[in-house]
C-alpha cells in the first residue's frame, strides 16, 4: 500500500510529488494518458517564475519530473479507471489492477472543450485540431488560411503561433471583444496576419464529403447572417472541461464538474486532496496549479502524521 498516490502529472501533480518525496513519503505518480498534462503542448511559457526568457512547456514538465524523482518520487504510466473512496484504505483501479493508498492527491487537470458538432468529430485530425503547437507546422497548414475559435488567452496564443505558418489567421469569437488578458489581446490585435471575426459562431466545419477541412460556416449571433469562410484548418480553443468523471459518485463536485475544496486542499473525503485545474475554475495558471500542488502535499503529510 502506498502512503501517497498522486493522480496526474502536470504542474500540480509534479509539485505535490516533489514536496511529498522530500518528506520521505515516496509518492507514486500516476501520469495518465497525457504525461505532463496540457502544458506539454505549449511551446513557450512566459509567465512561470524563474525563466526570464520563457520555457518550453514540455521542458518545464520534464524538469519538474526529474526534480521529483531526485527525491524519491515513483512513476507509473498507468491510467486510473475507477476509484473507491468509501472506506479505508483508499482504492484505485489502475489499468485493471487494484491499488491501495493511505492518501490520494487528485491533480487530473482539464481537457479541451469541443464545439459539439458532428462535422467537428468527423474531421478531427483531418484539419480540426485543439493544439496549434502540436499541429500548426504540418505541411497541410502552411501558407493557408486558418481559423482559430475562441477569445481567451489560449485562443490568442494559438492564433499568434499560427501566424508563423498560415497565410492569414481568422480568430472567430462569439463576442465583440476578447476575454484574454490585456497583453495577449494587444499582441493579437496588433498582428497584421490576424483578422478577428466578431460576434460569430461556427455552425459547421466543411467539408465532410471531401474528408478534409475546406472551410467553416459562420453565423453572426446578433444579425443571424451566415457566411462561409475558406480555410485549411480549424484550431479550437474555447476552454476546458475538468477531468473528474471517475470521481462523480465518490467526491463532491460542483455543477461544472470541478472538485469542491472544503478546507485548503481537502475534499469531501478525508485523506483525499485536490490541486490544479480540476478544482480551479478561476485562475487556471501553471504557477497557481503548482502552488495548489504544494498545499495538497503539505496537507497530505499532516494527515498521515496525525495518524
Amino acid at each position: 500500500m502506498e502512503q501517497v498516490m498522486i493522480i496526474g502529472s502536470g504542474c500540480a501533480g509534479w509539485t505535490a510529488a516533489l514536496y511529498t518525496a522530500r518528506a520521505g513519503l515516496q509518492p507514486l505518480v500516476l501520469t495518465g494518458a497525457q504525461p505532463g498534462g496540457l502544458l506539454t503542448t505549449t511551446n513557450l511559457v512566459e509567465n512561470f517564475p524563474g525563466f526570464p526568457e520563457g520555457v518550453d512547456g514540455f521542458e518545464l514538465m520534464s524538469r519538474l519530473q526529474k526534480q521529483a524523482e531526485r527525491f524519491g518520487a515513483k512513476i507509473s504510466f498507468g491510467t486510473v479507471e475507477s476509484v473507491d473512496f468509501s472506506g479505508r484504505p483508499l482504492v484505485l483501479t489502475v489499468d485493471g489492477e487494484r491499488r491501495e493508498a493511505q492518501t490520494v492527491i487528485i491533480a487530473t487537470g482539464a481537457s479541451h472543450r469541443h464545439l459539439g458538432l458532428e462535422s467537428e468529430r468527423q474531421l478531427e485530425t483531418k484539419g480540426v485540431t485543439y493544439c496549434a503547437t502540436c499541429d500548426g507546422a504540418l505541411p497541410v497548414f502552411r501558407n493557408q488560411p486558418l481559423v482559430v475559435v475562441g477569445g481567451g488567452d489560449s485562443a490568442c496564443e494559438e492564433a499568434l503561433y499560427l501566424t508563423r505558418f498560415g497565410a492569414v489567421v481568422y480568430l472567430v469569437h462569439r463576442r465583440d471583444q476578447l476575454r484574454a488578458s490585456k497583453i495577449m489581446a494587444e499582441r493579437l490585435l496588433a498582428h497584421p496576419k490576424i483578422q478577428p471575426v466578431w460576434d460569430s459562431v461556427v455552425t459547421e466545419i466543411l467539408d465532410v464529403a471531401q474528408d478534409r477541412v475546406t472551410g467553416v460556416r459562420l453565423k453572426n449571433v446578433k444579425t443571424g447572417a451566415e457566411q462561409n469562410l475558406d480555410c485549411a484548418g480549424v484550431f479550437i480553443a474555447i476552454g476546458h472541461v475538468p477531468n473528474t468523471a471517475i470521481f462523480k459518485d465518490q467526491l463532491e463536485l460542483d455543477e461544472n464538474g470541478y472538485v469542491v475544496r472544503r478546507h485548503g486542499a481537502a475534499t469531501s473525503v478525508p485523506g483525499v486532496f485536490v490541486a490544479g485545474d480540476c478544482t480551479d475554475r478561476v485562475y487556471r495558471q501553471a504557477i497557481t496549479a503548482a502552488g495548489m500542488g504544494c498545499a495538497a502535499a503539505l496537507e497530505a503529510e499532516r494527515f498521515l502524521a496525525a495518524g
